[in-house]
């Protein structure tokens, strides 16, 4: 081999490194950790059941509270997607859904429940997760049990700017 060779192929290798690893950028993920410590914060102020998922929508941790009935697990569930795909707190999210027609098919759709009790979960500007509840005596109450976990636990549930 000459060394025009060799330096023609340490180039070639060097550049190819530059470009096979991208600089991706980070973000903050809900761990179980926080999870558990939002729901159990749920749990103390209310009486239904609680999900929580993080920023990809997996499912972390779901609580019910005795004699709740079990339909509230997956509305719990659906809540904390609809709040976590949209932004935003599903109560206002449905109120905005019934205020416009076009959007009126929005309730049709298997994984969104357009009732109150899910909120979106944000650190700053970056969604991290979603929380819904389920089961405490109608949406406005799910609402609020939902946000006291979440300023107890130092989450915004609105994006900061």
């Amino acid at each position: 081999m000459t060394l025009k060779f060799l330096l023609a192929s340490l180039t070639l290798g060097l550049s190819a490194g530059v470009y096979a690893s991208p600089e991706l950028p980070r973000h903050a993920d809900l761990d179980l950790k926080t999870a558990r410590l939002l729901a159990d914060t749920a749990m103390t102020n209310c009486t239904g059941t609680v999900s929580v998922l993080d920023r990809g929508g997996n499912l972390l941790v779901t609580l019910r509270g005795d004699g709740v009935g079990p339909h509230n697990t997956i509305a719990s569930q659906r809540k904390a997607y609809t709040a976590l795909s949209t932004k935003t707190a599903t109560r206002l999210f449905a109120e905005r859904a019934r205020s416009n027609p076009e959007t009126a098919n929005l309730n049709t759709l298997d994984e969104l429940l357009l009732l109150g009790g899910g909120i979106p979960l944000f650190l700053g500007t970056e969604l991290v997760g979603a929380m819904g509840v389920a089961g405490s005596g109608g949406g406005e109450q799910d609402e609020k049990c939902a946000i006291k976990a979440a300023e107890k636990t130092g989450l915004a549930t609105t994006r900061s700017q």
